[in-house]
C-alpha cells in the first residue's frame, strides 16, 4: 500500500466561482461603492421632499433612485449567491434584505405611503461601516441591563409624582393636578427642560420645595441618567474586545490556510522528485508536476 501523502483535490468550479463572488462584494472597494449609493441615495431622497426642486429635477432624482435600488438589489443577489442559505444566517444581511425588499413593493394605491418608508435604505449605511454596526451590537447588547435601569427609574418617578401630587396639587394645579399630568412635569423637569419655571411656581406657596427638586434631578439626573451610560460604555467595550477576537481568529484562520497550502505544494514537489528519481516519470510528465505545482503557489 503506498504510503505516500494525499494532496487535497482542487475545489470544483462552483465553488470557486462563489468564493469570487464572496471576496468582490466584500472587498473594501465594494464596500466604499456601497457606502457612497447609500449615501447618494440618501441625499436624493431628501431633495424629493422640496416640491420645488421635486418639479425642477423630478426625473434625475427619480433615475438616481431607481439605480441606487438596482444596485442594492444586485449587491444582495451576488452575497446570496455567494452564501447561499448562509446568507440568511447573519442578522445584517436579513436586515439589509428586508430594507431592500420594502423597496421592491409597489407605491402606489393603498401601499403609497411606502414612498416614504424609502428612506430607510439610508440605514443600510449601519450595516456596511463597521463602527456604526459595532454601536447598534452595543446598544442591543445593553439592553437587558438597560431595561433593569429603566425599571428604577419608572419607580423613582411614580414615587416622586405620587409625593408632589400630594403635596403641591393645590398649590400648582397645573403641573401636578393628577398622577399623569405630574409624571409628565417631573420628566420634563428630569430633562431639564424649564424645571425652573415649575420650581418657581411651586416655591411661591411652598417655600421650602427646592429641596424636593433638588434631590428629584440628583436622584434622576445625575445618578439614574449616568447609570445608562455605563451600561452603554461597558457594552461598547465588550463589543469592541469581541471584534478584537474575532479578528485575530480570522487572522489565525488565513493563516493556518496559507500553512496547509504550502503544505500541500510541497507534497507535490516532493511527490515529483521522487517519481523522477525513480525514473518512473518522463519529461513531459514532470512538466505537468510543475506546472501543478506552480498553480498550487499562484492560489
Amino acid at each position: 500500500m503506498s504510503s505516500e501523502p494525499l494532496v487535497p483535490a482542487p475545489p470544483r468550479p462552483a465553488v470557486l466561482s462563489r468564493e469570487r463572488v464572496r471576496a468582490a462584494v466584500e472587498s473594501r472597494r465594494a464596500q466604499r461603492v456601497i457606502t457612497v449609493v447609500i449615501l447618494v441615495n440618501a441625499a436624493t431622497l431628501g431633495i424629493e421632499t422640496s416640491p420645488a426642486m421635486l418639479r425642477e429635477y423630478g426625473g434625475a432624482l427619480h433615475a438616481v433612485d431607481h439605480a441606487a435600488l438596482y444596485v442594492f438589489v444586485a449587491e444582495l443577489a451576488a452575497k446570496v449567491y455567494a452564501y447561499r442559505l448562509r446568507f440568511f444566517r447573519d442578522p445584517w444581511n436579513v436586515f439589509d434584505f428586508l430594507i431592500v425588499g420594502m423597496s421592491l413593493l409597489p407605491t402606489t394605491g393603498g401601499l403609497s405611503v411606502l414612498r416614504a418608508l424609502r428612506i430607510m435604505r439610508a440605514l443600510r449605511l449601519i450595516s456596511v461601516v463597521p463602527s456604526l454596526r459595532r454601536v447598534v451590537s452595543a446598544l442591543l447588547t445593553a439592553v437587558p441591563g438597560m431595561a433593569s435601569i429603566g425599571v428604577l427609574l419608572a419607580l423613582v418617578l411614580y414615587v416622586a409624582a405620587v409625593m408632589a401630587t400630594k403635596l403641591y396639587g393645590a398649590a400648582a394645579p397645573g403641573y401636578f393636578s393628577d398622577l399623569g399630568t405630574s409624571l409628565l412635569t417631573l420628566f420634563q423637569v428630569m430633562t431639564g427642560d424649564a424645571w425652573s419655571d415649575v420650581a418657581q411656581e411651586v416655591m411661591a406657596k411652598h417655600p421650602s420645595a427646592w429641596v424636593f427638586f433638588v434631590v428629584f434631578i440628583l436622584v434622576c439626573t445625575f445618578v439614574v441618567l449616568n447609570l445608562f451610560i455605563a451600561v452603554v460604555v461597558r457594552a461598547m467595550e465588550d463589543e469592541t474586545a469581541a471584534d478584537s477576537r474575532a479578528a485575530s481568529e480570522k487572522n489565525s484562520a488565513d493563516r493556518d490556510d496559507r500553512i496547509l497550502a504550502e503544505l500541500a505544494s510541497l507534497q507535490a514537489e516532493v511527490r515529483a522528485l521522487k517519481d523522477t528519481l525513480n525514473g518512473g516519470l518522463g519529461a513531459e510528465k514532470v512538466r505537468r508536476e510543475t506546472a501543478a505545482v506552480r498553480d498550487i503557489r499562484n492560489g
